[in-house]
């Protein structure tokens, strides 16, 4: 047996086991404790006995939101037309979102332009089902998804939102925490799945937002990555890439958008949602190895999905846009890099980026998006700048949506 000479060590590999941890339990015993942890921080802030619900929004909110001025809305409850806000200190008046939903049927019914208040679908035009995607981590991708979900609905738009992500991420905004919540499944895999799916409508959550629902995910959802080589090797007429969008169609009827929020790897579950898309929106954070990430996952994305699409998959889209994210406008090279990508791509990339922002982080810390915090836990100019930039590039969306509809916004 060798002995250790005086001032050398040990090799590792020889070193007592006494020392070593085994991986997997170390990691098992760090995913319990932080679960564990995580349950106590979502009680601590939404009591179990307590149902999640959206803040009522000032009378100068829900004016912009609906497009007319407030002294409006103040004439409506005048006249007692419409839904009576809540009077709160000062006189100040609330609408909750229900109000304001209630306030579009009734402007848009005296509307002289068919859409000006409710915007969404009308009998001839299609599904618009916007798939957000990034190969790379940290570019916002759930953040911009979530955003744009939200604020199409408070618009007035029906809208589905579906977490594809095995992380969850959207999920947990919206109030959902896989371990806890999706014990039983009720995930999208549960519809898209090879054996006895389950209709779509059995997996659609309401969530409080007035006219968003949900599809949570969780980690079921890489069940779908290993099922799908064996139903390829059994060629039992079962295209992948065809398993969304025939599934979306069962609920066609009952959405205006679908936002969905894909993983951040190409897998068989990225490349169904892309067949199933009618937009494709790109998030990109500017710096220099994103951008290099960015072009790795175009060339595959590009490679891959023309062979879905020589196999019958349709990869025609309404509109492709890349969106700028965590932009910071003093930051030179990022400037550079934008300034980059617009003479590269021009039009496809959004007028407007997302601006990186401590409202919308700290808003994430209570599991929350901008639009759902007082601005008063802000500074104002910190958070109206942050508001600003989220209604201009979601501002942008809509318009390439009614676009996609023949349309100009509410024309």
């Amino acid at each position: 047996m060798e002995q250790a000479t005086a001032g050398v060590p040990v090799p590792e590999a020889r070193q007592s086991s006494h020392n070593r941890e085994r991986i997997d339990l170390l990691v098992g015993d760090h995913a319990q404790r932080l679960s564990e942890r995580l349950q106590a921080h979502r009680a601590q802030l939404f009591p179990p006995d307590a149902r999640r619900s959206l803040r009522k929004f000032t009378s100068g909110e829900a004016a912009e939101l609906l497009g007319v001025k407030d002294a409006y809305l103040r004439k409506l409850h005048l006249d007692g037309r419409g839904p009576s806000p809540e009077t709160r200190a000062g006189g100040r008046r609330y609408y909750s979102p229900e109000d304001i939903q209630a306030l579009r049927e009734l402007l848009e019914a005296g509307a002289k332009s068919p859409g000006t208040y409710l915007p969404g679908r009308r009998a001839s035009d299609h599904l618009q089902v916007i798939t957000v995607i990034n190969f790379k981590g940290g570019s916002g991708k759930t953040t911009t998804a979530a955003h744009l979900a939200q604020k199409m609905a408070l618009d007035g738009y029906k809208v589905l939102a579906i977490d594809l992500d095995p992380q969850a991420s959207l999920s947990a905004l919206h109030g959902f925490q896989p371990e806890f919540d999706l014990l039983d499944g009720g995930t999208l895999y549960d519809a898209i799945r090879y054996d006895d799916p389950v209709p779509l409508r059995d997996v659609i959550q309401k969530t409080y937002f007035t006219n968003l629902d949900i599809i949570p995910g969780n980690l079921d959802l890489m069940e779908f990555e290993h099922d799908t080589p064996r139903a390829l090797t059994q060629r039992d007429g079962n295209l992948f890439f065809t398993r969304i969008g025939d599934t979306l169609s069962s609920v066609e009827q009952d959405y205006d958008v679908v936002v969905v929020d894909c993983p951040p790897q190409l897998g068989f579950l990225t490349m169904s949602a892309l067949s199933a898309a009618t937009a494709v929106l790109v998030t990109v954070h500017p710096q220099m190895l994103d951008v290099m990430s960015m072009c790795q996952f175009l060339l595959m994305t590009s490679n891959l999905l023309g062979v879905v699409s020589e196999a019958g998959g349709n990869m025609s889209y309404d509109w492709m846009r890349y969106v700028v994210t965590r932009y910071e406008p003093g930051d030179g090279p990022q400037n550079q890099m934008v300034s980059f990508m617009r003479s590269m791509f021009g039009d496809h990339v959004l007028n407007h980026p997302v601006l990186k922002s401590t409202a919308i982080s700290d808003a994430g810390i209570t599991k929350q998006t901008l639009y759902e915090v007082e601005k008063g836990q802000f500074t104002r100019a910190t958070y109206e700048r942050a508001m600003e930039s989220l209604n201009a590039v979601n501002g942008e969306i809509a318009s390439l949506v009614q676009s996609a509809w023949g349309r100009s916004d509410g024309a």
